[in-house]
């Protein structure tokens, strides 16, 4: 029955990237671990896989309708890009094992990253829940780029991909949209693809001895590469704006959820 859920599951993770550009990648590292019952380390290896090759497809379908900014991406995703390697490389492997032992309660690396996961997901949440919109830009206007603010907002990005797994489409599109007064399908498409570089960088950075089971990462691949092209479909009919606070609501519950599960609740 989990499975089956986890499958419904990664094709809402694909129809949120398509829609909204991010939020989506947030809840791969739950599916993954609650429903697939994959250790928390290995699921942010396989989270990192599967949301690049969906934000690709998401990506390329956008990029064919113009509303990909290739220098922007190329801007923010390469202080990402580097954050990405650091992180994988040093980060993650410096982390111990044993982080807290308190009474029978003990805070290991995999209950770590998923409270860390919890945190971003609370703090993505609310992003997505406030009432204030992001401004909507009429068309692309030449502006003065704040170079500094996109290199810091990258690298920031970087790491909490290479840390988690997680795309970090939630902190692209407020930046995109309100630095650099990008349309929101713009936006949409750019973000997209910074999360591609992010993820799959991320992905090939995590692959020293680590076992993939290439037959399940594959299936639920296609599953979310189905999804956000459902998305990217409805993006032309459906304001990703209505849609937000609803599953920003959803991002919410889950967060906090797990960090009831892996503290009061384990």
């Amino acid at each position: 029955m989990d499975t089956t859920i986890g499958y419904l599951a990664s094709i809402f993770i694909g129809i949120s990237l398509g829609l909204i550009g991010g939020g989506g990648s947030i809840l791969t590292v739950p599916v993954l671990v609650y429903l697939f019952r994959i250790d928390a380390m290995l699921a942010t290896v396989y989270s990192l896989f599967i949301v690049g090759f969906t934000s690709t497809v998401g990506a390329f379908s956008s990029f064919k309708k113009g509303w990909v900014n290739l220098k922007t991406a190329l801007i923010f995703g390469l202080p990402s890009v580097i954050a990405v390697f650091l992180t994988r490389r040093y980060l993650v492997p410096a982390i111990p094992q044993k982080i807290l032992t308190i009474g029978r309660f003990t805070i290991d690396k995999s209950i770590l990253l998923l409270l860390l996961f919890a945190v971003l997901m609370i703090f993505a949440s609310v992003s997505m829940i406030r009432k204030k919109d992001l401004t909507e830009a009429a068309s692309e206007q030449k502006l003065s780029i704040p170079y500094h603010k996109m290199l810091a907002q990258g690298a920031l990005v970087g790491i909490i991909t290479g840390l988690v797994g997680a795309g970090g489409g939630f902190l692209i599109i407020p930046v995109l949209v309100n630095l650099l007064k990008l349309p929101m399908k713009t936006a949409v498409g750019t973000s997209l693809l910074i999360i591609s570089l992010n993820s799959l960088m991320g992905f090939l950075f995590s692959l020293d001895g680590t076992a993939i089971q290439w037959q399940f990462l594959s299936a639920i691949t296609a599953m979310a590469i189905l999804g956000v092209l459902i998305g990217t479909y409805f993006s032309t009919k459906i304001k990703a704006t209505q849609l937000k606070p609803a599953f920003g609501w959803f991002v919410l519950v889950m967060g906090i959820y797990i960090i009831l599960k892996e503290t009061l609740l384990a």
